[in-house]
């Protein structure tokens, strides 16, 4: 019979937000979707993979996020000294919801990792005493907008991918590569799957909405997130006071249609169990 604690291991999902495009919304949508899943009452943990350290903002004033990136307990050092990821999470304002944030040196992680022994492992290896202890019920990982051997870390870490695009005429650049990039990322995890494509940024009325809606409609095998999120200032606002926009306003269409997005990555998540 399966021991208790690794029935919680087998609840613990998770997730990556990656796109090697800019501007997809890619940190935006991590930090809300998990401020959903735990007003939802999920249990969440944040990593910030980024070096731009924009999902550490979203929950922490500029001042706190750069002394958290100056000192030692930050992702960067972690992932350099190969230590657990249990010793670097920080409680955020919100109960269930909790961050391990980023730090500029992550600029140098490629560097680091270059000589490691099975390199694309070590977030894994790092991040697997937090999921033994069953803390959460997801870990949302934020990736930067690249390809290589970090952002592998991140997938190989992963259970699942969350791509989100960009709803403008280059939103869907390069994301050819982005699946060549996750066909070789399943030579190591061969259990990932791509979750879906979140829709952001999204102008209904546009042409171009339509046009990559029918684009993406084109794709064998490839699901779409329902739920889309319009363009909304009051996102911008919420990035402005270092808060996800659910808390910001909760009233505004943006926090309803993140948690929208939330129930429905959930939905996907115990459908694909």
């Amino acid at each position: 019979m399966a021991s208790q604690a690794n029935l919680r291991q087998k609840q613990t999902k998770v997730l990556c937000f990656a796109n090697n495009k800019g501007g997809s919304g890619k940190s935006t949508s991590c930090a809300n979707v998990g401020y959903a899943l735990a007003q939802q009452g999920k249990r969440v943990l944040l990593l910030d993979g980024d070096m731009q350290m924009n999902l550490s903002l979203s929950f922490f004033p500029e001042d706190q996020v750069l002394e958290m990136a100056q000192g030692e307990k930050n992702l960067y050092h972690a992932i350099r000294e190969q230590k657990p990821l249990t010793d670097y999470i920080l409680p955020t304002a919100y109960t269930g919801l909790d961050l391990i944030p980023s730090s500029t040196l992550m600029s140098g992680i490629e560097y680091e990792l270059f000589t490691k022994w099975q390199r694309e492992m070590i977030l894994k290896k790092c991040l697997q005493p937090v999921r033994d202890s069953g803390e959460y019920d997801y870990i949302l990982l934020d990736a930067p907008p690249t390809l290589g051997g970090w952002v592998m870390n991140l997938l190989c870490a992963a259970d699942a991918l969350i791509l989100p695009v960009e709803a403008s005429p280059w939103g869907l650049f390069g994301l050819a590569n982005m699946f060549e990039f996750l066909a070789a990322v399943r030579e190591m995890n061969p259990t990932l799957t791509l979750l879906g494509i979140a829709l952001t940024k999204v102008s209904v009325r546009k042409n171009y909405f339509k046009q990559t809606m029918e684009i993406l409609g084109e794709m064998e095998d490839v699901y779409v997130f329902d739920s889309i999120i319009r363009v909304d200032s009051t996102i911008e606002w919420a990035q402005d006071s270092s808060r996800p926009v659910g808390a910001y306003k909760a009233s505004s269409r943006s926090a309803q249609e993140y948690a929208a997005l939330a129930k429905e990555v959930e939905a996907r998540v115990h459908r694909k169990e």
